[in-house]
């Protein structure tokens, strides 16, 4: 009903069973309302945010179990550039789907579905178009990827082949029971330990969505996403495509530094994932990314992409001839901590405007929730807005002065719940 009739619309999902019986629900549904469908069948999240894209459509959806409730699944909406859609859409389809308020059509316009063709292909060829082929080909690297069970498995060795790089694979097929199980830390440390056996360039591990990258170096180290995140940003600052880089609030401080050290800019966002993806889709913007192993390059797409990130990785350390290890061990250390405390909804609203009462004469941004910031570091905090929860980030310049700066506004909160 949100779409005219006649729009179309690009559809995925992940290989379970749920998911499939839910889709070909919703693509009913969708044709009931004179919606078209272009139906990518099992695909990863960055593939069918590509497609929706690359067809000018109206929009995407894309269904998968959740990774936190193997009994729900999740239902993820985009809009026509293939980024998350806002908040306030998000609120207008569920008012729509309370009110039952569906559109009906006559027989005559009930929507079509349709396969996209060649759709591996294109998106193998607009990666490949990402980076220099010869200059990585040239390196050949020996390197170890996890894909999670996800579909990201189906694209990456077309691509891989033609760069000349070695490749140890883990989990190359899509596996409802292994993305359940699906755990970071134990696909990490296997990564890290074949890279060491192996004598691998680097390790990359791809989380099932095919959204979220963690990398592994030479040493067999993994990556914190703060060191993910100073790398990636030391090495794009050499040739950024713009003059901006996005960064959520959460982001340390130490990462801005490494950008305007380079001459570019910091655009801080909101936490959201929609938020960064909106800004991402600026002009000037030339990389975003977010401390969960989010990576977007926006002159591919404006969105998370692990195998984007992947690929531009190994062209970044061949364009610079450096390993991995090097760059991580010159990346900074940062003191951050993340807390939680419980509030009920209806006091949310009185936590936050006394906060900024208290905080008078402070230097604050009120970007998302409301950041203020000390001589010793900073403090973010932000209500959570699914759950009775505020959150509380905090970065000093020690690790006891992160801890205390996280203390003091996690005190704060709970003598205003009292």
């Amino acid at each position: 009903t949100s779409l005219k009739k006649d729009a179309t619309v690009v559809v995925s999902r992940d290989s379970s069973r749920a998911a499939r019986m839910l889709k070909r629900a919703m693509i009913a549904g969708l044709n009931a309302g004179g919606v078209n469908v272009l139906d990518l069948e099992t695909a990863s999240v960055p593939l069918t945010r590509f497609h929706c894209r690359a067809t000018l459509v109206s929009g995407a959806i894309t269904l998968r179990l959740s990774a936190d409730d193997p009994d729900s699944v999740i239902i993820r909406f985009f809009d026509r550039g293939g980024s998350d859609i806002l908040e306030e859409q998000q609120r207008k389809i569920e008012r729509l789907f309370t009110r039952e308020d569906f559109r009906r059509v006559r027989p005559a316009d009930i929507g079509d579905i349709d396969l996209v063709p060649r759709s591996l292909e294109q998106y193998a060829l607009a990666l490949e178009h990402t980076i220099d082929v010869k200059r990585v080909a040239a390196r050949r690297f020996k390197v170890v990827i996890d894909y999670s069970y996800g579909s990201t498995s189906f694209v990456m060795p077309n691509v891989l082949a033609k760069l000349g790089a070695e490749v140890l694979v883990v989990n190359p097929f899509a596996s409802t029971k292994g993305t359940l199980g699906f755990d970071r830390d134990e696909h990490a440390a296997q990564v890290a330990a074949l890279v060491k056996a192996s004598g691998a360039d680097l390790g990359a591990l791809i989380d099932p969505s095919g959204e979220q990258l963690l990398l592994v170096d030479d040493h067999g180290t993994v990556l914190t996403f703060d060191q993910l995140l100073f790398v990636f940003l030391d090495l794009v600052c050499d040739n950024l495509l713009g003059d901006t880089v996005a960064l959520p609030v959460t982001v340390s401080r130490a990462a801005a530094e490494i950008v305007e050290s380079r001459g570019y800019k910091v655009l801080w966002t909101k936490t959201s994932a929609a938020a960064l993806m909106e800004e991402a889709d600026s002009p000037a913007v030339g990389f975003a990314a977010n401390l969960e192993g989010g990576i977007i390059l926006p002159g591919f797409l404006p969105a998370f992409d692990a195998a984007a990130g992947l690929l531009k990785m190994l062209d970044l350390l061949a364009g610079r001839d450096v390993k991995l290890s090097e760059l991580v061990a010159h990346a900074p250390s940062v003191h951050l901590l993340h807390e939680q405390v419980i509030t009920p909804w209806e006091q949310k609203g009185t936590v936050m405007r006394t906060l900024v009462e208290q905080t008078h004469g402070r230097e604050v941004d009120l970007i998302d929730g409301i950041k203020v910031h000390h001589d010793s570091g900073w403090v973010l905090v932000l209500p959570d807005p699914e759950e009775p929860i505020t959150h509380i980030w905090a970065e000093g310049d020690s690790a006891g002065d992160a801890r205390t700066l996280s203390q003091e506004y996690a005190r704060r909160i709970r003598q205003m719940l009292k």
